[in-house]
């Protein structure tokens, strides 16, 4: 695998900027200075993360979420997979 996490990144599986192998591998991302724990999607080069927004979900059952946006900053938390 690369080093260099992906532009755009969902844990949403129905989502086509979905990576399982990724996610598992584990993914920070820094919002404003501030790391975040409750991202939904991010893209870096547009600037802006998709974040929930409490225990609310919609008609199918997904999280509530609001885009924001700033700068973003993510990195892998482990160098690989099998940790």
């Amino acid at each position: 695998m690369t080093d260099t996490p992906p532009d755009r990144l969902s844990v949403n599986p129905a989502s086509p900027f979905y990576n399982e192998a990724l996610l598992e591998r584990g993914i920070g991302v820094r919002f404003k200075g501030v790391e975040k724990t409750n991202v939904e999607e991010y893209c870096i080069s547009e600037g802006w993360v998709r974040l929930a927004v409490g225990r609310a979900t919609d008609r199918f059952g997904n999280p509530m979420t609001m885009k924001v946006t700033g700068p973003v900053e993510v990195w892998f938390k482990s160098g690989t997979g099998s940790e």
